[in-house]
């Protein structure tokens, strides 16, 4: 008789045989996988510190700086700037814990469990959904490896950051760390991020802020808000939401943070890091006469500090597209462009030679010559100063003709017989070319030469009103000898140069000075063009200190300026259009002075609210006949006789008081100024109260007629440039 194994016994019998050599052949790999990790920990925990490495500094090449210590420039396409833990947020340490190593505090620099996690997890998801990288496999990958993704590289990891760990503590560990880790759009570090992003100090940035820095080592080109708006805000919130779950914020911070919108910084990318681009620039040629090459400077490893004042600088770069924003003046070939030095010993403050270094590398400071209009004037006025005219003698404010031009006042407004020093306040054209027709076309530019302009000078009186073009640099340079006694500086933009040793190798010497104008002219001319910020056609500049102006605006607004200065500082300012076109109604009391004021507040800072070392000029108060007569072209020169006329005949009592604290306007025109120097013209002639005139004869001219003498010079016609 034979036994029969029933069939379903068999199978189960099978199975059961399976499972236990399945489970058998798990129990033997989980035992290899964690006598593995142990045996790996063993090795990992025998390897030696790593040298030197507390002393670690990325090779961040050649840097330029500012007087004030901040990195302008780098010589490679990232912004670096280290900063010790201590002034680093504990919100962000928290935010960056939270988003990349919770158990940062707790683990030696690697995580296996974490690591056999991930990896489970990634194996279950069919591609990677978890890393597994401390923040220490972080650094030794940021410090000693590449970004490839093999194994080899991450066993390396592994090795490095268990020696990373034994040979820095975990604060160290953290701070080198955000020092260096890349956060996109070409920053490294926390810093670096924090000022490409918003333009901000770590200590200036809210916690919205903080959250979305720290969500950007995952993936620093997807999470860029340049790149991508919505998936920084995704990202962000994420990193929110983590630090609330680990209790480092509360609901209600929580929630406000969620809503708070993205506000990026609106200086173009490239000011992040090149802070100062066409002033790097003008350092880079500065250090090519110091004998260094390109190659040199930029490879070189040296610290180059330089002049520039950053705040200055910031307030420079945003004051340019905040006004020419608000002005509507967006096209490319609308600029503006802005130099500004210390008149005493030279150093250049801040420097833009155009509103956008990414559009144009044109230096709008140092190539571009242009017309500056009635900012010319001044020349005039100092050359009649110098020739022994003050600032209380009379000139007629009515219309002239000289040869064949004929000069007009903006708005055909004309003033009779007026003050000097208030003529250059309203700026009167048909006043400065009297003075250019009293003192010579040749004094005025020969003025202008030792004053610094070197750019060619038409010998035509037309350049009275600012007809000939001239470079920023230059005027500005020449505004700069009226603050300062006289003296004419030159200015410098590199202070010292060292090694990456830390040897100086160089050191600025001392600005050049050369007196090319008295004291008494540069006074006086400061005392009248003190008025043009307080009552005249540059107010909208007045800083509420000290100081003296010149407004200029050409023919059709086709170039506005703004020259002015204080006792330490000047600041020229160029607005206009690269293709020479019309710029609508802008003109130097606008746009130019808003610039002016703003890099002013900055750069005069320093210095405090000190007045003109000068003995006090007196502007003698001015009664003016009546109001602004308004003239026609086409009856100017009868009207010019009748007031000539009148202006002889009328009694001294019959005329009107301007208010004092009236600017100028449609309706009154200058304000008078109170002082304590008396006239000198006055004191050499006789005792008399009455203040002297300038008589300056009208000269009719053939404009076929030779021209034998100064005053007899043939004149083009050139377009006639307004006051302001």
């Amino acid at each position: 008789m034979y036994n029969f194994v029933v069939p379903k016994q068999i199978k189960k019998a099978k199975s059961r045989k399976f499972r236990t050599t399945l489970a058998y052949f798990f129990s033997i790999c989980i035992a290899i996988f964690f006598a593995g990790m142990v045996s790996f920990k063993l090795y990992l925990s025998s390897l030696p510190p790593i040298n030197n490495l507390a002393e670690f500094r990325p090779n961040i090449i050649t840097q330029f700086y500012s007087s004030d210590g901040e990195i302008i420039k780098t010589f490679t396409a990232y912004t670096f700037k280290k900063v010790d833990l201590e002034e680093i947020p504990e919100t962000l340490i928290q935010a960056i814990i939270a988003t990349e190593d919770k158990k940062f505090y707790h683990h030696s620099g690697y995580d296996l469990v974490g690591l056999a996690r991930s990896i489970l997890a990634n194996i279950m998801a069919g591609h990677v959904v978890q890393g597994a990288s401390t923040i220490t496999q972080q650094l030794s990958r940021i410090l000693f490896l590449s970004n490839e993704k093999t194994f080899t590289r991450k066993f390396k990891e592994f090795i490095i950051a268990a020696r990373i760990e034994k040979t820095i503590s975990k604060d160290k560990i953290l701070e080198m760390y955000l020092n260096n880790v890349y956060l996109g759009s070409g920053a490294y570090g926390v810093e670096g991020a924090s000022q490409i992003y918003f333009n901000k100090h770590l200590n200036e940035l809210s916690l919205a802020e903080i959250a979305l820095i720290a969500g950007l080592p995952q993936a620093p080109s997807v999470y860029s808000p340049f790149n991508d708006k919505k998936k920084a805000e995704q990202r962000r919130n994420q990193v929110l939401k983590r630090m609330y779950k680990m209790r480092y914020i509360t609901k209600e911070q929580y929630k406000k943070a969620k809503e708070e919108p993205i506000h990026l910084s609106q200086i173009p990318q490239l000011y992040t890091y090149n802070k100062a681009p066409y002033f790097c620039d003008y350092v880079m040629k500065e250090l090519e006469k110091l004998g260094f090459n390109e190659t040199d400077i930029s490879q070189g490893g040296y610290k180059i500090i330089t002049t520039l004042d950053y705040k200055a600088q910031v307030a420079a770069n945003e004051s340019i597209i905040r006004n020419m924003n608000a002005w509507g003046l967006t096209n490319s070939n609308q600029q503006a462009a802005i130099f500004s030095f210390n008149t005493t010993n030279g150093r250049i403050l801040a420097y833009a030679g155009g509103k956008d270094y990414t559009q144009s590398q044109f230096d709008r400071v140092t190539q571009a010559v242009r017309p500056p209009g009635s900012a010319f004037k001044p020349f005039v006025y100092a050359a009649a100063i110098e020739k022994g005219l003050t600032p209380n003698d009379m000139v007629q404010d009515l219309p002239v003709k000289i040869g064949n031009w004929s000069p007009k006042n903006y708005g055909n407004k004309y003033r009779g017989e007026i003050p000097l020093y208030t003529a250059l306040m309203v700026s009167s054209n048909v006043c400065a070319a009297r003075l250019i027709e009293y003192v010579g076309i040749r004094s005025v530019i020969q003025l202008a030469r030792v004053m610094g302009i070197t750019t060619p000078l038409e010998y035509d009186y037309t350049i009275a009103l600012g007809s000939n073009g001239v470079k920023l640099f230059e005027m500005t340079r020449a505004f700069g000898i009226f603050s300062n006694g006289g003296y004419r500086v030159e200015p410098y933009a590199v202070e010292s140069i060292e090694t990456s040793r830390g040897r100086i190798i160089y050191t600025a010497p001392k600005a050049k000075a050369t007196k090319v104008m008295s004291e008494e002219t540069a006074a006086a001319m400061t005392a009248m063009m003190k008025t043009v910020i307080q009552s005249g056609t540059g107010v909208a500049a007045n800083i509420g200190k000290p100081a003296a102006a010149k407004t200029g605006t050409t023919d059709d607004s086709k170039d506005a300026t703004f020259f002015g200065y204080t006792p330490d500082v000047v600041t020229g300012v160029w607005v206009g259009n690269d293709d020479n076109t019309k710029m609508g109604n802008l003109t130097g009391g606008t746009v130019p002075a808003l610039i002016w004021k703003d890099v002013m507040k900055a750069a005069t800072e320093p210095y405090g609210n000190k007045d003109f070392d000068y003995p006090e000029t007196e502007l003698k108060s001015f009664k003016m006949k009546g109001k602004p007569v308004i003239i026609s072209p086409e009856n100017a020169q009868k009207t010019f006789e009748k007031e000539k006329s009148k202006s002889d005949d009328n009694d001294q009592n019959e005329v009107n008081e301007v208010n004092v604290n009236e600017s100028v306007n449609e309706q009154n025109t200058f304000v008078p100024l109170k002082g304590k120097q008396k006239n000198k013209q006055q004191e050499t002639t006789n005792n008399s109260t009455a203040t002297p005139k300038i008589e300056i004869k009208q000269i009719k001219i053939e404009q076929n007629q030779p021209a034998t003498t100064e005053t007899d010079t043939k004149l083009a016609p050139i377009p006639m440039a307004k006051p302001f």
